[in-house]
Order: C-alpha cells, then sequence, then structure tokens
C-alpha cells in the first residue's frame, strides 16, 4: 500500500513516529519496496550486505527520498549513493529488526530485569550480519525519540527510533559506527514540547566536562585477572576479618605536572602501591560517575554507568581495579541514588514528565542539595538504580558500595519544615518506597554478587540498617535494610569533640569516648574519618586537635591509635595518613612535600603500624562486630582521662588498648589485667619512630594478681598483648 502524502511528509520533517512502517524494506505481492532517506545523493545503488547488487533507486522527493520496488526479499540493505564525482556507502538502519526481544519486554515491564545494562544504552553489537551500535532508551511519554550525534550531523530526522509501546522503550541499530562517537537523545513529550537534549541514563562513557554528550564505548575489559582476590573474598565473612579503607577522591589525590588529573593507569602506578605500603586493605573512592561540576565531588552525578572521563577511558577504570585486586587491595566505590541533579542534559523531566522525579516537589525535591529525589515507588526507576549497583559489581569487578545520604532516604520529612513534605498512608515519615528499594538491592547484590560488601552512610537511629533482608510479606513495612556495615557516624562526631578540648576539660567530658560503647554492637560499624571532616571550614584533623604543635601530633597520634584498637572497622581520608595541615580542597593535590617533615613522617609510620597490627592481630579485628570481643578495664577514670580495654576473639593473644589523653606522663597507673605473666608492648603513639617522646615500658609489663603496674605516656595510647 502507498504511503500518504501526509505519511511521507511527516517522514521527510523527521516527525514521523514511526519511521520503520515507511523506511527500509516492506514485501508486497510484485516484490520488495525499499524506501531511504538518503541526503546529498543524486543516484543510489541497492547491495545485499554480502556485496549483490539488487537494483537502483529512483529518487522520488528533492529532499533525498528513494525508492524502488525489487524481486527480492526483506533483508539488511547496504546503499551505494554517488553525487558529483564521489560516492558513499550507507547501510540502512531502517531494514534490520529489533533487537530486543519478548522476554526482555517481561522483565523490564515487572520491574525485574537485572541485566538491564546488557539490553539499555548504546551497546557495540553484530546484528544481522552488520557491525553497528543498539541505542535503547526509556521515554514512555514520548511520542518521538532520535539518536543524534557526530555520526548524523545532530540531525533529529535522520535516526527517529522504533517504539516498543508496551514497555516504553525505544531502539535503533546503526551500522557502521563504532565506538567514541558522541550521541545524545533528541526527545519530543507528549503535548509536542521538544526537550533539552539529553544524555543517555545509561551511557557508559561521556565527554569530558564543560561538554555533556553521551559516548558509544565497550564498558570495562575482558582479561581479568582476580579470580583470587574475589574468591578470597566470597569465602570469609567480611565482619570477621580485617578491613581498613583509605577514602580517595580521585581528582585531587595527586595532579600531574600541569595539575591536570591524573588517568586511571597513572593513578594505578601511584596510587596502589602506596595503599599497599601503607597496609590499608581497601581504598573507596568519592563518586566517579559522571557528572559536570567538580565542587560536587560527583555526588551529583549526570552518568551513573560512566567512569567519568576527567580520568581517561573506561577501560582504565577496569584496569585499575584489576591491578589493585591482583595487588589484594579491594575497591570501594561511593555511590548516590538518593537524589540527581537538575542539569537539562540529565533525567530531569526525561521525556516531558516527571520521570525519574515525582511530580510534587514535597516529595521530590531534596532542599539541602538543591537536587531531585529518585521516585523509588516507580517500579522501572527501581530497577534502573538497582541495575546501576549490579553493573558496578558485574563489569568493573569493584567490591563494594558505600551508600550516600541514606537518611534522607529513608524520611519524607528530612531537612523539612511542617508543611514541606507529604506523611505516608499511615500519615508517618517513612519513606517505605525507599526502604524497598533498598532492600531489594541489597538482597541482589549480597545474592548475585558472593563477597560483596554495602555500608551505609546512615545518621539516624533507623533499626536494623546492617540486618539481613529477607524477602518480606509484601506490605513493605520491614525495617531491616541488609547493609553489610553502616559508618558509625556518632563516633567521628563524639570523638573529634573530645579531641579538640583543651586536655584539662576532658576530665568533663569523658563520656564522649565512653558513650559510643553503649550502641558499638547494636549494627556492623565503620568507623569513618572521611572527607566531611576536613572541608567547608572544619580544617584538617590535625588542626581540630587541641594544644600547641607538638600536643596537636601527640593528640593526633593517640587518637589514632585509640581508634585502630577501638571495635569496629576503620577509614581514613586522604591525606590524614601524614597529617595534612590545610583543609583538603578539590581543587589541588594534597601537600605530599611534608613528607619531609619528621613529625609527618611520625604519623604516617604510625598508620602503617597500626594497618599492620590490625591486619595481624585477630584479637584487634575478629569481634569488630561482636561484643564478646570488648571488655572495659578502666572505664570511669575521667580524673585522669585514662582510658583502657580488651579486645580479644576466641584462641587467640588478647590486646590491651591504653589511651593517656593528658600531657601528663603517669607511672606506675594500675591497669587490670585479667592473664597473669607479661604483657609485650606492641604499640606505643609516643615512640620516638613516631616522632613522641620515647616514654614508655622498655616493651613489656607484668601482670601479677590481675593487675599491672603500667607507664602511660603524655597524649599517647599503647597497646599490649600477651605473651605467655
Amino acid at each position: 500500500m502507498k504511503p500518504s502524502e501526509n505519511a511521507i511528509e511527516s517522514l521527510l520533517q523527521g516527525t514521523n513516529a514511526d519511521p520503520f512502517s515507511l523506511l527500509g524494506t516492506h514485501p508486497g505481492p510484485s516484490g520488495t519496496t525499499l524506501r531511504a532517506i538518503l541526503p546529498g545523493a543524486e543516484t543510489v545503488e541497492a547491495f545485499s550486505l554480502d556485496g549483490h547488487r539488487l537494483g537502483t533507486l529512483d529518487k522520488v522527493d528533492d529532499r533525498f527520498l528513494f525508492e524502488a520496488r525489487l524481486p527480492v526479499k526483506p533483508q539488511p540493505i547496504r546503499y551505494r549513493c554517488a553525487a558529483r564525482g564521489s560516492d558513499w556507502l550507507v547501510t540502512d538502519p531502517y531494514t534490520f529488526g529489533p533487537v530486543l526481544g519478548p522476554v526482555d519486554d517481561l522483565l523490564i515491564a515487572q520491574g525485574m530485569h537485572f541485566r538491564l545494562f546488557d539490553k539499555l544504552g548504546a551497546h557495540l553489537i553484530d546484528h544481522e550480519g552488520a557491525s553497528g551500535v543498539h541505542f535503547a532508551v526509556w521515554a514512555p511519554n514520548a511520542v518521538l525519540v532520535s539518536v543524534v550525534g557526530d555520526f548524523n550531523d545532530w540531525d533529529a530526522g535522520r535516526h527517529v527510533m522504533r517504539s516498543r509501546t508496551d514497555i516504553g522503550v525505544w531502539e535503533i541499530f546503526i551500522p557502521d559506527i563504532a565506538d567514541y562517537r558522541a550521541y545524545k537523545y533528541h526527545v519530543v513529550g507528549a503535548d509536542g514540547s521538544v526537550q533539552p537534549l539529553k544524555a543517555d541514563p545509561f551511557a557508559f562513557m561521556a565527554e569530558i566536562r564543560p561538554n555533556n554528550a553521551s559516548m558509544t564505548a565497550v564498558p570495562a575489559k575482558l582479561d581479568w585477572g582476580d579470580e583470587g582476590h574475589r574468591a578470597h573474598w566470597a569465602s570469609v565473612d567480611a565482619r570477621k576479618v580485617p578491613i581498613s579503607i583509605y577514602e580517595v577522591h580521585a581528582g585531587s589525590w595527586r595532579r600531574d605536572r600541569w595539575n591536570w588529573f591524573l588517568d586511571w593507569d597513572a593513578m594505578a602506578d601511584q596510587l596502589i602501591p602506596y595503599v599497599v605500603e601503607m597496609g590499608f586493605t581497601h581504598i573507596e573512592f568519592m563518586p566517579i560517575s559522571e557528572h559536570p561540576y567538580d565542587p560536587s565531588w560527583g555526588y551529583q552525578a549526570t552518568g551513573l554507568f560512566a567512569p567519568s572521563s576527567r580520568f581517561g577511558e573506561p577501560a582504565g577504570f577496569a584496569r585499575f581495579v584489576d591491578g589493585a585486586h591482583r595487588a589484594g587491595i579491594g575497591v570501594l566505590l561511593d555511590w548516590v541514588p538518593a537524589h540527581f541533579p537538575k542539569d537539562d542534559h540529565g533525567l530531569v523531566r526525561f521525556d516531558g514528565t516527571a520521570l525519574y522525579e515525582h511530580e510534587d516537589p514535597r516529595l521530590g525535591f531534596q532542599p539541602d542539595w538543591n537536587t531531585l529525589i529518585y521516585n523509588f515507588g516507580r517500579r522501572e526507576v527501581q530497577s534502573f538504580l538497582l541495575n546501576n549497583a549490579l553493573f558496578w559489581a558485574e563489569r568493573y569487578h569493584v567490591d563494594g558500595l558505600r551508600v550516600d545520604a541514606v537518611a534522607s532516604m529513608l524520611y519524607r520529612d528530612y531537612s523539612r519544615k511542617a508543611g514541606e513534605w507529604i506523611p505516608n498512608q499511615e500519615g508517618g515519615r517513612e519513606n517505605w518506597e525507599a526502604v524497598e528499594f533498598l532492600r531489594a538491592t541489597n538482597r541482589a547484590l549480597y545474592g548475585q554478587h558472593p563477597g560483596f560488601m554495602t555500608m551505609a552512610e546512615e545518621s539516624t537511629s533507623w533499626p536494623g540498617v546492617t540486618q539481613p533482608a529477607y524477602e518480606g510479606d509484601g506490605k513493605g513495612k520491614e525495617t531491616a535494610l541488609g547493609f553489610g556495615f553502616k559508618w558509625n557516624m556518632g563516633f567521628m562526631h563524639d570523638t573529634l569533640r573530645y579531641m579538640s578540648r583543651d586536655a584539662v576539660h576532658r576530665r568533663y567530658h569523658h563520656d564522649d569516648l565512653t558513650f559510643g560503647l553503649v550502641y558499638a554492637f547494636s549494627e556492623n560499624y565503620v568507623l569513618p574519618l572521611s572527607h566531611d571532616e576536613v572541608v567547608h571550614g572544619k580544617g584538617s584533623l590535625l588542626g581540630k586537635m587541641s594544644g600547641d604543635d607538638w600536643q596537636k601530633f601527640a593528640n593526633l597520634r593517640a587518637y589514632y591509635a585509640f581508634m585502630w584498637g577501638y571495635p569496629g572497622k576503620k577509614l581514613l581520608f586522604m591525606g590524614q595518613e601524614f597529617a595534612q595541615r590545610r583543609e583538603w580542597s578539590e581543587e589541588r593535590a594534597l601537600d605530599w612535600d611534608l613528607l619531609g617533615a619528621p613529625a609527618h613522617e611520625g604519623v604516617r609510620n604510625l598508620v602503617k603500624d597500626l594497618n599492620r597490627l590490625y591486619r595481624t592481630k585477630p584479637a584487634l579485628h575478629a569481634g569488630d562486630c561482636e561484643g564478646d570481643g570488648f571488655e572495659w578495664l578502666v572505664v570511669d577514670d575521667s580524673e585522669n582521662s585514662v582510658f583502657a580495654w580488651l579486645r580479644k576473639a576466641p584462641g587467640v593473644k588478647p590486646v590491651a588498648v591504653i589511651a593517656n589523653m593528658t600531657p601528663t606522663m603517669r607511672t606506675d597507673y594500675s591497669v587490670p589485667l585479667p592473664l597473669a605473666g607479661k604483657w609485650n608492648e606492641i604499640l606505643n603513639s609516643d615512640s620516638v619512630h613516631y616522632g613522641g617522646t620515647g616514654k614508655g615500658n622498655l616493651g613489656q609489663v607484668k601482670s601479677v594478681d590481675g593487675r599491672a603496674a603500667v607507664t602511660l605516656p603524655p597524649l599517647a595510647t599503647i597497646m599490649l598483648e600477651f605473651a605467655d
């Protein structure tokens, strides 16, 4: 049947929402009709993909519309176009069938597709005999979606996509293009409004800012060599093994000589050996997903599936992870499902409607960050985010995710005044849709990737953050979130407040260091000294310590040793391992010249030794998440600001941790030690090797009748291990 003039006119104007019904090959009783728009061509010949000439097409409209009826079967077609003495080949995308299938339709419709990152986005594939890129995007309320890019002069009429109406997905296979091609989506809303060109939500790569187009790319790599590393973590209980994390902002750990970002290969050459030397078990990167604004540190991402192009190609990040694993170092990523930015090229009103966000700002706007909130109650949005979490585990072999701002997801009234939020159906403040999303994500990650771990930055007392998130009864009121660990924000705030006080006043605030043990085993905790504490006018950790310069260093050393002896996994932000003096800024590298100063190198030596002891002494890590691994020895000596406790585990030698938080040295201080005999001094933060005075116990004390006389150096923490 010959198309109507109106249909052809809309086709040539690029406004026909179903070009596959007009273009390509269409069988009929007298042969197959071929129809194509071939800009610039004067004559056109049709060929099969294997090079057989099929016939010529006639120009039927001066806007480069060509047609023919040929005695061939419908098949992918390649055209040889000629004009003004030149010729070129065009493989017609409208002669190819769809790539997605009915199983994809079913799983996407149910929100149960756990491999969306293999289906949506831009994938380099071979399809029906041709190589090219398959594009697919979810835009259910759009009336037309086109792929525009550097391969079609950004012309929205050239590659209008096929609509899979039942699931709201648009797709097209474009042959003869490969990787590193820039593209976006041209989206027309249901009301006819043309949206700003949109980046691909599933893009694996993006242009480097300030440009923001998506790029065709192959995510990750194929030749991994980290089987041993992954098998090890799949075989252990993460709660009972040492985990000491070095938190890194990839853009400012180091810079090159032009003050530009290191690429992943250069970072691997420098960062991985450094972390190995320092004795950390994991690197945790602040968000590395593509983001347009440097001062957001990555927490306002527009490309959740794309490692930022600031640091090179996506495969470079895969090489980094593989190299870290081969060196025995795990890689964790900061992950941000709590909010997304309002940049025009991002997810905001993606198809002309509130698609990823809520229509009502009382549900969908986050005032703290001037960002939008995902609609966790929409199954497609849940699936998008859950698949992103699985993607990093699957394609990049990352070892875990630290989930940012969980508290803002759990409560509808987070940072809101009365009247600025909408209660749930029961009239409460809980965001049960977000709760179920977090539960489902943790179930999927732990179920599909043994050895993976998740960590929640959750600053409230929500019950069961690290309790298993078993499949519920469907009513959506289960509170257990299923995380592996939770950041202990209370530890960070209470202990830093204590350490900032002058030593003479600490006796009145003794419970700042003891209160945390009341709840230390209510969740599986990570003790974070994170980037949040060294930015926005808060100064450095060294600057937070009280006293003169010598006391600041002594306080910091005592504090680190206190923390490494305290139950919980450890996290230290970059630069604090050598006591950076300046506040951190994302605009510059750390102050590495400080490593030449003895006091700073002393702190670095201490952190190395603390990590070594923490890894090699099971008493210091096996009971991090269990109350049986901790016992107070001295809890109430507020007058002297002394704290002492025992760390222990079945079948191993116990370790006593004793902290003197005043600048007064105490000799013959009586400490209860439950096992009679010799106790070796395995660490002393006042050692001259660390920049201290060298006061101590000459390597050993002896416990008699359950007590030992111990020398407590000024502003220092010591560790004693039972020897006999």
